[in-house]
């Protein structure tokens, strides 16, 4: 088995998630990470078991919405009272 210091696009490719999430996981949920100068480099083994104990879970998680662009695809959504509540045709406000 390898072992080496994986890189934040190495991480990202291994879990199958955009680099933004590797970088906000670290930030919000402690995902393990090592700075090293500017950069953040990553154990294969600690991140796997990180993720195993459920430090990627965001079922709870709201302020993760922006990952959930797929969910949606082809809808109109907009904020016409720039309130901050979001309107979706044929939907009560959010």
């Amino acid at each position: 088995m390898e072992d080496r210091w994986l890189s934040v696009a190495e991480i990202a490719t291994y879990l199958g998630v955009v680099r933004d999430s590797v970088y906000r996981w670290v930030e919000r949920k402690n995902m393990p990470a090592h700075r090293l100068g500017r950069r953040w480099k990553f154990r294969r083994d600690e991140v796997d078991e990180w993720v195993r104990s459920g430090g990627a879970d965001d079922r709870d998680s709201r302020d993760d919405l922006t990952d959930c662009t797929h969910a949606t695809a082809g809808l109109s959504i907009s904020d016409p009272l720039g309130d901050g509540a979001l309107t979706i045709p044929g939907e009560d406000r959010l």
